[in-house]
């Protein structure tokens, strides 16, 4: 038995208003294969090149060991010259990951290998992201912070992506005051009888290639799952729907601080009783 996934949409190319119709107002994932071809970044960006430009800097890692109430929010757990992580990545595979990294910033001259694509919604442009991982690394399922809109554009490499949408949150072991899922899921490879609310869940999934581009609507939960070294740029715009505006305002301002306090209060207990909470929450709704 597997996850209910079904396959997300491909387009080659997309206009504006193509986009905002079938899949922004309906808030549908799409995957879009020939978007960047036109971009220097198309040609030029691979890991060879990205060492070539900014080996010598230091760069934050994470890896898929579980949280841990000394951890700060997005604390990295260690770090690395970029150089010796993109040697480490064609050498063997690694959980490291590279993750939420402004890369533009400390590396200016990558910002003339692209332009700010025109989908109709504003996008931030002070902060594109690069996200690196190695062979079978990947993200536990989250969703972002904001839930803003993702416009995820992968370079170099393979990855499977599953998503699944907030009307999914009864069924994901989603961590209470967190952004997160259970982290012992393995949503590559469920196993049902632990997890037996998973079999509910409908979502989505499909594997980039070099150059594709998925966009991922407001609050989407994601998996990424490296299949081969690779790397990968976010774009994003703010949340449009008033819900989604309010959740991402309450999660910056209110839940990431309360579950910090919480943290320095009760320590690792804190942390058990969310792990213990998603079981029970999640086994609770789906018994309605």
């Amino acid at each position: 038995m597997s996850l209910n996934l079904q396959g997300i949409p491909r387009v080659k190319t997309i206009t504006k208003q193509e986009f905002l119709k079938r899949y922004f107002k309906p808030q549908k994932p799409v995957v879009v294969e020939r978007f960047i071809e036109d971009w220097p970044a198309y040609k030029k960006w691979n890991l060879s090149y990205i060492k070539s430009v900014g080996g010598d800097l230091t760069v934050p890692l994470y890896d898929d060991r579980p949280v841990n109430h000394e951890d700060g929010f997005n604390q990295p757990h260690a770090k690395m010259k970029l150089a010796e992580y993109i040697d480490l990545l064609k050498r063997e595979p690694t959980k490291f990951r590279i993750f939420l990294w402004n890369a533009l910033k400390e590396i200016p001259q990558l910002q003339k290998d692209f332009t700010f694509p025109d989908f109709g919604l504003r996008l931030m442009k002070g902060i594109p992201m690069l996200f690196f991982g190695g062979t079978n690394s990947h993200t536990f399922m989250h969703f972002d912070i904001d839930l803003a809109n993702i416009f995820h554009f992968h370079f170099d490499g393979q990855k499977k992506c599953i998503l699944f949408d907030q009307n999914q949150n009864d069924v994901l072991y989603k961590i209470p005051h967190s952004l997160i899922t259970r982290e012992d899921i393995d949503f590559n490879n469920p196993d049902f009888e632990k997890w037996p609310a998973l079999k509910k869940a409908q979502g989505w999934v499909c594997e980039l290639k070099h150059g594709e581009m998925l966009y991922i609507p407001e609050g989407y939960w994601h998996y990424m799952r490296y299949q081969t070294p690779g790397f990968s740029m976010s774009l994003r715009a703010i949340a449009r729907n008033p819900k989604n505006l309010g959740k991402a305002v309450y999660n910056v301002f209110i839940m990431r601080n309360l579950d910090n306090i919480m943290r320095r209060l009760k320590g690792q207990k804190w942390i058990d009783w969310k792990n213990e909470q998603a079981i029970i929450r999640t086994h609770k709704n789906t018994r309605r």
